[in-house]
């Protein structure tokens, strides 16, 4: 496959906010809804990473419009304004683009390594509906490798690495005393799973009341943490009795808005949802200390300039990573050729002609798969390293004789 194929379209923090990026956000649903749209638009292989900080789509297509085309049909937001505010890339800047993407040096929080689930989220429901292929399995297990490498030999994680703990580090910032305050998280995906983990290592506290609209999972989370679970239908109440309520859902529209606020006691309010599950004019109520995932990456904490020291680190590790992924591909090209002087050598093998004029062949003891097969082995050795493609055909037939008559 020609990796000019192989396109990014997206829209990130740098140049919108959280409303903005909440019209692009994509939910399961919709992904379902894309693979169905995919396949009549022609599409075999793409995947969607939405989360907080993006949305982007990956592929391999005729153009970047069909890519942007095929997202913007399941967004609220229209393909005029995602071109307007995306970013396009191709090829080897594609390639590269998703290296540092998971390496969380594209990240709001440089180093998030929470990307990294999400990127194994989303291609995993891509490829159960058919559209990861072999090109974007390798590239995306040579970039999953490349993290790791990056995650266990460097500091580019260390400290704040995620929205998750930055609304520790908020809290932490408002209030002083955790010991009497009532804590409430609606939603217990991962986000608010590693939110909820975050709450009980680094304040100490376990006043915490889990609600999700799957109540077997809040329940299992609670009974592994040790907290108290409530039922989504006694969402509003939940929210009046709790101090601080931290909202992780994935809903197209807030669940908590302005109006239920209103008479509300004090509390603070973190938002780690996109789009917004908590009305941002919320904020506006004297009563209401209200914090997104925008509000929460401009917390920097002692570690970032260290991270920062370690993005040179990072980045040769992903230098290394391309070059191996981009020595896989180069040899890929080769293999439509290496298929037909296989299958010509079996041809050969079985010809009267060639049996006819090698007798010897009768008596030989090795089996003829193998000998071909060390044929073209060797042949895809010296294809990679001798750049000699037109002599290679007539020097396979060669070595196949010389290996099978001496």
């Amino acid at each position: 496959m020609d990796t000019g194929l192989f396109f990014i379209a997206g829209i990130n923090y740098k140049k919108t906010d959280a409303g903005v990026r909440g019209q692009f956000a994509i939910n399961n649903d919709q992904y379902v809804s894309l693979t169905q749209k995919a396949k009549q638009a022609g599409i075999k292989e793409f995947f969607v990473l939405s989360t907080c900080n993006r949305t982007e789509i990956y592929g391999v297509a005729q153009s970047a419009e069909a890519l942007v085309g095929l997202l913007c049909s399941q967004t609220a937001g229209t393909i005029q304004d995602f071109k307007q505010l995306s970013y396009i890339k191709s090829g080897p800047e594609a390639v590269a683009h998703l290296f540092e993407v998971a390496a969380g040096l594209d990240s709001q929080i440089l180093g998030d390594y929470e990307i990294v689930g999400q990127i194994k989220q989303a291609t995993r429901l891509a490829k159960e509906n058919g559209f990861i292929g072999t090109f974007m399995e390798r590239l995306v297990n040579s970039v999953l490798q490349s993290s790791k490498a990056i995650k266990s030999q460097t500091h580019l994680s260390g400290g704040t690495v995620s929205v998750s703990f930055a609304a520790i580090q908020f809290l932490k910032e408002h209030i002083a005393d955790f010991s009497n305050k009532s804590i409430l998280v609606l939603g217990t995906g991962k986000i608010g799973s590693n939110t909820c983990k975050n709450l009980v290592d680094y304040l100490g506290t376990r006043n915490i009341t889990l609600v999700n609209r799957t109540e077997d999972k809040a329940q299992q989370l609670a009974d592994e943490l040790g907290l108290k679970t409530a039922a989504y239908e006694h969402l509003d109440e939940q929210v009046q009795l709790a101090d601080i309520v931290i909202v992780a859902t994935n809903a197209t529209e807030p669940v908590i808005t302005k109006t239920s606020l209103q008479k509300s006691s004090a509390k603070i309010l973190i938002d780690l949802s996109i789009p917004n599950n908590i009305d941002p004019a919320a904020k506006e109520l004297p009563n209401i200390t209200l914090a997104n995932v925008d509000d929460l990456s401009t917390i920097n904490d002692k570690t970032l300039q260290k991270r920062q020291a370690e993005v040179p680190k990072a980045k040769a590790i992903i230098a290394e990573h391309i070059g191996e992924f981009t020595a896989w591909h180069g040899m890929r090209k080769h293999v439509p050729v290496l298929k037909a002087v296989k299958a010509k050598l079996y041809d050969m093998q079985n010809c009267a002609l060639f049996q006819s004029a090698y007798p010897e062949l009768s008596v030989v003891t090795d089996e003829p798969a193998e000998a071909i097969q060390k044929v073209i082995t060797n042949m895809a050795v010296k294809m990679r390293s001798q750049h000699q493609p037109g002599c290679n055909y007539i020097e396979a037939i060669n070595d196949f004789i010389t290996s099978r008559v001496n």
